[in-house]
């Protein structure tokens, strides 16, 4: 195999072979342990360009969990609670400022992050490495290693586990293609800068935007930048904390992050981190019955992970909680074309907005963001991703 290429197992299905990547030139990539598919490069290279603009925009180490192509969250380090450190089941860790990104961002939705790709802007240290080496996941794409955590991660799925390094300086060139039925379509790269600027334009009565929540609108700005489109993503504390993805209709993707973000934050509610497991239970089983506790789904097998049976939290007390649950961030990769997107955001907790405008019912949402108290940028930036 030459310098410009890697062999792949299969591509996006085990049935369709020959398949490789490769490059006019050097490859940036290089495999340091397992074997990758064609989908753990496509969830590789998504995740990694992601890192890397949220590193470069807040100058904070930041990782993602991306599971088929989209980010199941993402993350900046900031400091945790003790409730945000027990709902993403780290509490037991002293943590480095990359471990916690990767603890918030696989936090955002533990569900959704079992078997994740994981990356990282920053070489991967031993503290990040260990939260890892008791999760389920697939692979890894970061700048560097250091030796200890990449014995680590390479002691993972009996040796199998992927492990990416990628060269943090290479940049591709400015014209992308793409093969579709036999037809080639190429167009510029993606470069649109996502920093400060976005938030400038703001078209709502209240007009502050305080420190924490421009962080937060940035983190969900540039995590729909590879999230399929349509998408919707609501931020809160660093970290993504609903990433509705791939919808047909607006309505659907905000419905859709904003469930998550109720889930997430009803996750701290301290009925739930009082729920006791019986010793040996596995993550991934904790996982889904903390989930399906919260939707009032309990199946019996999750039922025997617990010592007792919960008693559940009623509608009104989900309610209460979330009601006291204020300040997240909600960003648009398109623009919101009917108010009821920010009605259903406002139950969640989103106080600040970023779109790209241009509907022409803007007024109408402008006007109800008036009404909810909101604060809202027009970016002018739309942020597609198919």
């Amino acid at each position: 195999m030459s310098n410009s290429e890697i062999k792949l197992r299969y591509g996006c299905n085990p049935h369709q072979g020959a398949a490789r990547a490769y490059i006019e030139g050097e490859m940036p990539l290089q495999v340091l342990n397992g074997a990758p598919g064609f989908i753990n490069l496509l969830d590789a290279l998504n995740s990694w360009q992601l890192v890397r603009e949220l590193k470069a925009a807040l100058d904070l180490p930041a990782a993602a969990s991306f599971k088929h192509v989209c980010p199941s969250g993402a993350a900046v380090a900031a400091p945790m609670s003790p409730e945000t450190a027990r709902a993403c089941m780290v509490d037991d860790l002293e943590l480095s400022p990359l471990a916690t990104a990767y603890a918030r961002a696989r936090g955002t939705d533990r569900v959704a992050s079992y078997g994740d790709f994981v990356a990282l802007s920053d070489p991967a240290d031993v503290s990040t490495a260990t939260v890892l080496q008791r999760e389920v996941s697939d692979g890894i794409i970061a700048p560097g290693y250091e030796p200890a955590a990449l014995e680590i991660l390479r002691g993972k799925k009996q040796g199998g586990y992927l492990i990416l390094e990628i060269d943090p300086d290479f940049e591709p060139v400015a014209i992308e293609k793409r093969d579709v039925f036999g037809i080639t379509m190429e167009q510029e790269r993606n470069d649109a800068r996502i920093d400060a600027g976005i938030l400038e334009n703001v078209v709502t009565e209240k007009r502050d935007i305080p420190p924490d929540a421009a962080r937060d609108l940035l983190v969900a700005s540039i995590a729909l930048k590879y999230t399929p489109s349509n998408s919707i993503c609501l931020a809160h504390r660093g970290q993504t904390i609903g990433v509705g993805a791939g919808q047909q209709s607006r309505i659907l993707c905000t419905r859709l992050a904003a469930s998550k973000a109720d889930i997430w934050h009803l996750r701290q509610h301290p009925r739930v981190l009082e729920l006791k497991f019986k010793e040996g239970a596995r993550r991934p089983d904790v996982n889904n019955a903390i989930h399906d506790y919260l939707i009032d789904e309990l199946v019996p097998a999750e039922m025997e992970t617990l010592e007792e049976a919960p008693a559940p939290l009623s509608e009104a007390e989900k309610r209460e909680w979330l009601d006291s649950r204020t300040g997240a961030s909600l960003s648009s990769d398109g623009f919101v074309p009917f108010r009821d997107n920010l009605d259903r955001a406002a139950r969640s907790g989103v106080t600040y907005v970023v779109q790209p405008g241009g509907s022409i019912r803007d007024d109408d949402v402008i006007a109800a963001a008036n009404e909810r108290g909101m604060v809202m940028a027009f970016s002018g930036l739309r942020l597609f991703h198919h």
